[in-house]
């Protein structure tokens, strides 16, 4: 019986997980089983030689020690094993790069830089919103129209979860000006496109940005749709938001998370919000 792929069956219909981190988590352990053997009857000193002999990249090796630790503990709940040989492993620690942002201004020149694309009606609603709902780029493509909810957006994210984020008037109207551009398109995505997804893809996008940035004089290398969700967090806990609200409209499972967003603020509202916030000195996970 290969439990690799019960395992995968369980976090798809259970936990909602993307082909993306199915794909990851069966990769770590087919790589882990060929090294180690059967990974039903490892030992923790098994699965500690063989973290020690992968090649010195904590992001890697911390990444195949996460996936063998969900492995194991789905195996220690349905009672396959009786004990976890990752119960005590101590992970790398993993140095974290401080998310990138733009100025308020470059956000600026960067909407206006977007008249000067083709379809820049389409190009500025997506800025617009990235901007003003700190949507992941995968869900900012993906928008069905049913997620226009007038003032805000249902967003359907990371395991299937549903949030809802505002909109405020300028993305509501750049929004509107698209729609109408667009128009009885038979299609049931706001950004549509002929490609085999039927909508705009990820790298389509990506691409337009960055001629984007070009035409608006900033360094192209800054800019990327997940700077724009970063642009959005950071502007708003800089201007005074709640943690926790940043929180659900990135749709962060752990407001850890959500965190380390206080370490791009000016010095003086950092100090504030990790002396004041209860969370302040909880260790940071993955974004």
């Amino acid at each position: 019986m290969n439990y690799i792929d019960i395992f995968l069956e369980a976090l798809s219909a259970e936990k909602g997980r993307s082909q993306k981190t199915l794909s990851a988590y069966e990769s770590d352990l087919k790589h882990a089983g060929d090294i180690i053997g059967d990974l039903l009857t490892a030992t923790d000193k098994d699965i500690q030689k063989y973290l020690s002999s992968l090649p010195d990249k904590p992001s890697s090796i911390a990444r195949k020690a996460s996936s063998l630790r969900s492995f194991y503990k789905f195996l220690m709940l349905e009672k396959i094993i009786t004990k976890n040989p990752t119960a005590n492993l101590e992970l790398p620690k993993r140095g974290r790069a401080l998310p990138k942002y733009l100025s308020r201004e470059e956000i600026e020149l960067l909407i206006s830089s977007a008249g000067d694309i083709k379809n820049s009606i389409r190009l500025r609603c997506m800025i617009e919103l990235l901007y003003a709902s700190g949507l992941r780029v995968s869900e900012l493509c993906e928008l069905p129209l049913s997620a226009n909810l007038g003032d805000k957006l249902l967003i359907h994210g990371k395991g299937a979860k549903e949030r809802l984020v505002p909109m405020h008037e300028a993305a509501q109207d750049a929004l509107h000006k698209w729609l109408n551009v667009r128009g009885e398109v038979d299609s049931k995505y706001i950004f549509p496109t002929n490609s085999e997804s039927g909508h705009i893809t990820r790298d389509g996008f990506f691409k337009i940005l960055k001629k984007c940035a070009v035409l608006a004089g900033i360094d192209p290398h800054r800019v990327s749709p997940h700077v724009l969700r970063h642009s959005f967090a950071s502007h708003l806990l800089a201007g005074g938001a709640n943690l926790r609200i940043i929180q659900t409209m990135l749709g962060h499972e752990d407001i850890s998370t959500t965190q380390i967003y206080t370490h791009v603020l000016p010095e003086k509202l950092r100090d504030t919000m990790e002396s004041a916030h209860p969370l302040a000195h909880n260790d940071i996970k993955d974004i």
